[in-house]
């Protein structure tokens, strides 16, 4: 009878045991789906903060551009620039509306060389294009598109300084 005895009394122990073991299995699940929960949320919120503070600076980007564009605006009108090309001084005139650079026109080249000239020209579009005469020069006419750029450059300046 006290070897039943002992052998219940183990028994008990062993199932009290076993009982205490899950519990502590199950809360220590729990704590780490709390940590995971918690953990998720906390990227999610950083997540939402950082969103809002990307936001925040693409407002001021977008903001800081366009003053910079109505402080440095081109003035509506003609204007004339100078530059040195392949043969000589290439004269280009500029033609600006609603502060946006409408037509590149060369208006002199008397010793350029015809051919040189006809390839530089395509500079014009590219200027007109990227509203400024901060464009790649033409290939095989590099002297000659130089000039209409740097007489395109000096044109545009013109028409910022009228427009202070």
């Amino acid at each position: 009878m006290k070897k039943l005895v002992i052998k219940a009394i183990n028994m008990l122990m062993m199932i009290g045991i076993l009982t205490g073991y899950n519990m502590v299995l199950e809360v220590r699940g729990k704590q780490e789906d709390i940590a995971r929960l918690t953990a998720e949320l906390e990227g999610s919120q950083m997540t939402v903060a950082q969103a809002k503070e990307a936001r925040a600076q693409q407002t001021l980007a977008v903001t800081q551009e366009m003053d910079t564009l109505q402080k440095s605006g081109l003035a509506d009108g003609t204007f004339i620039g100078e530059g040195q090309g392949f043969g000589g001084i290439i004269e280009v005139e500029i033609e600006v509306e609603g502060g946006q650079i409408t037509e590149v026109r060369i208006v002199s080249a008397r010793d350029e060389d015809g051919a040189y000239l006809t390839m530089a020209q395509e500079i014009t579009e590219d200027i007109v294009q990227a509203q400024s005469a901060d464009v790649d020069t033409i290939s095989g006419a590099t002297f000659s598109s130089g000039g209409i750029r740097e007489a395109a450059a000096q044109a545009i300046e013109k028409a910022e300084q009228s427009n202070e």
